[in-house]
């Protein structure tokens, strides 16, 4: 309900809550339920900046959580606490703050009570899910469910949701934190004692993301959330928030060359490139396809792709190799020959034939392939060489998919502590604010990527976050 005064029109809202929420994915839905349920008399907002259908933010795209557990009802095995921290230490060579990782690692042995408790149904790995069934459960329904299921919890709880709304600004003054709003051209403004800042990244600004990636950007697209343009977290630098991450980090993934520039999601990830091999619009091999177990280096290819001539690339596979993993939503490309397959894909016949028949002829006949291992089934003698998964390129028909890179979100952040607080630039903690998700998952990923790990981020920061800002206020 709008009312119309001199100049802009001003949105008619509550304008005082103890607790807001900025973010609608599932870091911004665990902070507003713990924040309610902590105290069911207290007043708690949630700011969407979707329209009602595509609430979520990149959360509806999720599938699974990586956790600490003995051998449970959703696993092949145990996954404990050291080899989670050290999994991440090795993607990310390091760059990673100790506290915040034992952290979100510790706690992400209670997720699966919690989500349980909330509603969430989990499950083992799929069949065709390499490397994920010992370390991850998956949800039911997808992210789409989880995060439904969430939004129900909040009505039940009676929180009050604002969607298509956009933040404009944060200020502090003696009545609290000042949040100014809009939405649809009408303008608002909303008083919090505190307030939860889970708003995602800015990997749908195309502007932001050319300050870090140049014109690389013109040619990739954004998997998640159209809606992710990084505002709220700019508006916290503006305020004096400390950043930690790279504006040229992020989380990068291959993705079918035909897939739309936003809102993919998921099924546009291309998953086969361990069977096979990839090679770039000059029908050359770029990299080791085989260097580790899929969960660890699948975001790696998202980084390699964008830099190749005009970001494009190609995964090749045989008819031996189809059917051995999740197959894409789009259908390949294939060909009789390799030089059928080249001139579909529109790039050079003897090139391609010449490349995979180098690589045919340093592949070991002794190979033993074992996908869900590292199976040390190498090529000797390439530049690259495959290190594990090697087999020859052999049995028509071909096919292949064509590969871009995809966005999913960016590693900027806010500097927080094991609190969600956000620090200061200047030194301090930024007074009853506080940070949940992908707008901290420098604190965690600086580079490199685990899968499922995006999930617990979210979800430790953002349960952590709605605790105390409930407690502040």
């Amino acid at each position: 309900m709008l009312s119309r005064k001199q100049g802009r029109a001003n949105l008619e809202i509550d304008r005082k809550f103890d607790v807001v929420v900025v973010g609608g994915g599932n870091a911004a839905l665990t902070a507003a339920i713990t924040a309610a349920e902590e105290d069911r008399s207290k007043k708690v907002l949630l700011i969407e900046r979707a329209p009602r259908e595509f609430r979520g933010g990149n959360s509806k795209y999720t599938r699974s959580i990586r956790y600490v557990h003995d051998h449970d009802n959703y696993s092949s095995g145990p996954y404990n606490k050291n080899e989670y921290i050290a999994d991440i230490e090795k993607a990310t060579k390091g760059y990673t703050t100790k506290e915040i990782l034992e952290k979100v690692v510790t706690e992400s042995a209670d997720l699966p009570a919690w989500m349980n408790q909330h509603g969430i149904t989990l499950h083992h790995a799929v069949r065709g899910a390499f490397h994920y069934s010992q370390a991850n459960a998956f949800i039911m329904g997808g992210g789409k469910q989880l995060v439904n299921t969430y939004y129900y919890d909040l009505e039940k709880l009676g929180v009050k949701i604002l969607y298509e709304t956009c933040v404009d600004s944060f200020s502090q003054d003696r009545n609290g934190i000042l949040i100014k709003v809009s939405r649809n051209g009408s303008s608002g403004e909303i008083y919090a004692s505190s307030a939860v800042i889970a708003s995602g990244g800015y990997e749908a600004n195309l502007e932001w993301l050319r300050e870090g990636y140049g014109s690389a950007i013109d040619n990739s697209v954004v998997r998640g959330n159209r809606y992710n343009d990084g505002i709220p977290l700019k508006k916290l630098f503006e305020l004096g928030a400390e950043q930690i991450g790279e504006p040229n980090q992020a989380h990068w993934t291959a993705v079918d060359g035909r897939a739309p520039k936003y809102d993919g999601g998921f099924v546009t990830r291309i998953d086969l490139i361990p069977l096979g091999i990839v090679v770039n619009k000059n029908c050359k091999r770029f990299y080791d396809e085989g260097e580790d177990l899929w969960t660890k280096r699948y975001v790696l290819w998202g980084h390699l792709v964008r830099d190749q001539p005009d970001q494009v690339a190609y995964v090749i596979i045989d008819s031996k190799m189809l059917g051995e993993t999740l197959m894409p939503m789009y259908k390949p490309y294939s060909g009789n020959t390799l030089g059928d397959l080249a001139v579909k894909l529109g790039i050079s016949p003897e090139n391609l034939i010449k490349t995979v028949n180098e690589f045919n002829e340093h592949v070991p006949e002794s190979a033993k392939y074992d996908l869900m291992r590292l199976d040390g089934s190498s090529t000797s003698g390439l530049d690259p060489n495959k290190s594990n998964w090697s087999r020859k390129i052999d049995k028509p028909p071909y096919y292949a998919w064509p590969l871009k890179p995809g966005i999913t979100f960016t590693y900027l952040s806010v500097k927080i502590n094991t609190k969600s607080q956000i620090f200061l630039k200047s030194g301090g903690l930024l007074e009853n604010f506080y940070a949940a998700g992908e707008l901290t998952s420098g604190n965690v990923y600086g580079r490199g990527y685990v899968g499922g790990t995006g999930l617990v981020i979210g979800s430790v920061t953002g349960i952590t976050a709605g605790k105390e800002a409930m407690q502040d206020a």
